[in-house]
Parts: C-alpha cells; structure tokens; sequence
C-alpha cells in the first residue's frame, strides 16, 4: 500500500498559487523529516524544501521568498504553500518521509509525485 501520499498538483497560470498536501502512512515511524523534491522533465530531482523534527528548515534558492513548508505533527502531515508561481516550477513535485519501519529500519520515504504545471 502506498505510505506517502501527495496531492494538490494541477495546472495553474504564472503568478498563481498551489498549495500540495503530504501524509504518511500509520507504518512510518519516529518521524523526524519531511521534505518536497521536484523533479523537471530532463533534469535531476532537486530538494526544494525541508522540515525537520529540530526547527531546520531549508528551501532551495529559487523559491525562497515563495514557498512556505509547514508540518501538521499529530496527522503526519506537510504542507507546500506554492506562491507566485513560475513556468520554471514546472515538474513532478515529490514528498519525502526520514523516518522508521515497523521494525526500527531507518528509511526514507517517497510519494508517487504530483504534477505541476505553470503555464499561461
């Protein structure tokens, strides 16, 4: 079954606004990080926010003063608040979960990925 499930994603003009959604599953544990990553067609994935259990927050450059993450502890949840948006922020937007299995096995979690298009 899926443990990180992202949505939000859609097409939007430049200038607009999205907001994504990330929840991880109940079978994550301990989790201590959260973060977005995109991915552009023909280009590497890219972290583009992150939100650690510790207050560290970190955004890549090209959004910051942009996009916001913030974190719903008690729902495993994360949020990307997604303003002025650029034909550039086009990509699949990915979650991903740093936490723990069922067993105690450190791992990092991903989503499926949610699209999205800027373009007028």
């Amino acid at each position: 079954q899926e443990q990180v499930v992202e949505s939000g994603g859609g097409l939007v003009q430049p200038g607009g606004s999205l907001r994504l959604s990330c929840t991880a599953s109940g079978s994550i544990f301990g989790i201590n990080l959260m973060g977005w990553y995109r991915q552009a067609p023909g280009k590497e994935r890219e972290l583009v926010a992150s939100s650690g259990n510790d207050g560290n927050i970190t955004y890549t450059d090209s959004v910051k003063g942009r996009f916001t993450i913030s974190r719903d502890y008690a729902r495993k949840t994360a949020y990307l608040q997604m303003n002025s948006l650029k034909p550039e922020d086009t990509a699949v937007y990915y979650c991903m979960v740093r936490g723990f299995s069922v067993s105690g096995r450190p791992s990092d979690y991903w989503g499926q990925g949610t699209q999205v298009t800027v373009s007028s």
